[in-house]
């Protein structure tokens, strides 16, 4: 037996709900062979109100870590956390040589509990080393008003602009996570293809057990990429992967509620409905 080879470029969640622990446990339910190149370890200090503190891994041990990896062969691979100029430049170079196409670009810029964007210097970065070798890019609201130049986006007509700039950088597919934020009766995600918006929505979860969602979500595409889906019908599954994960999010402690990564292959799934928009 032969499985499909998935690889996570990113960031350690030391408690272990987002980043490469998510991906992992993702890629694993899809029946892909999981891989991870550690960009940043996150921390979370309990007594300080867990506030998150950031380890960047040296550039030279990613660089031998991505060697490692592309040597046996990545079917689909997905970045998250990259943490500076530096890794992200270096990060593109590398995936650009491998010639790999399924790249999934999560462009994250904050850890969920932070209200500041984290390291704003690295927008001009991304837009130029991660964008054009994107297959699919997936910001949230405030990453892809930052990627747009849109600032705040609140509607879904805000969506469909931003993805199209976004879209205009060079990510052949945008997938723009709603979230709480986005005023909409329902859970929304717009999928841009460079010709049409494609609305996503489920019912929406009241929880704030969702820690790793956004992580989640990528790497649910990534596998669906490596086990062959068309990027619409990737995003689709994906979208009822985390939808279901969010539905049985957790309590960890006082601070944070992770998803459940397993869910979707254990209870009952949630509808996805997609419209034109």
């Amino acid at each position: 037996m032969t499985l499909k080879k998935t690889l996570t470029i990113a960031g350690s969640d030391t408690s272990g709900g987002a980043g490469i622990q998510a991906d992992l446990k993702t890629f694993q339910e899809h029946g892909t062979y999981g891989m991870n190149a550690l960009t940043v370890i996150v921390t979370m200090d309990p007594n300080n109100g867990w506030s998150h503190g950031i380890h960047p891994i040296p550039v030279e041990t990613l660089h031998a870590q991505l060697e490692t990896a592309f040597s046996t062969g990545v079917d689909a691979l997905k970045t998250g956390m990259l943490p500076t100029v530096d890794i992200i430049e270096m990060a593109g170079k590398a995936i650009q040589k491998s010639g790999l196409e399924d790249v999934v670009i999560d462009p994250v810029m904050a850890c969920k509990g932070e209200d500041e964007v984290l390291f704003p210097e690295n927008v001009d970065a991304m837009i130029t080393h991660l964008l054009p070798i994107a297959k699919v890019v997936t910001p949230n609201l405030v990453e892809a008003g930052q990627l747009s130049g849109m600032g705040t986006l609140q509607t879904v007509e805000d969506l469909k602009a931003a993805a199209e700039k976004i879209h205009a950088h060079g990510a052949q597919y945008v997938v723009i996570k709603g979230g709480k934020q986005l005023k909409h009766e329902k859970a929304a995600d717009l999928l841009y293809d460079g010709t049409t918006h494609y609305l996503l929505t489920s019912e929406k979860t009241d929880t704030t057990y969702n820690h790793g969602a956004g992580c989640t979500f990528a790497a649910a595409i990534t596998a669906n990429l490596a086990n062959g889906k068309s990027v619409k019908d990737a995003v689709i599954d994906a979208k009822t992967f985390v939808s279901a994960a969010i539905q049985h999010g957790w309590k960890l402690n006082e601070y944070v509620g992770p998803v459940m990564h397993g869910a979707a292959n254990k209870f009952d799934k949630p509808e996805i409905e997609i419209t034109e928009v």
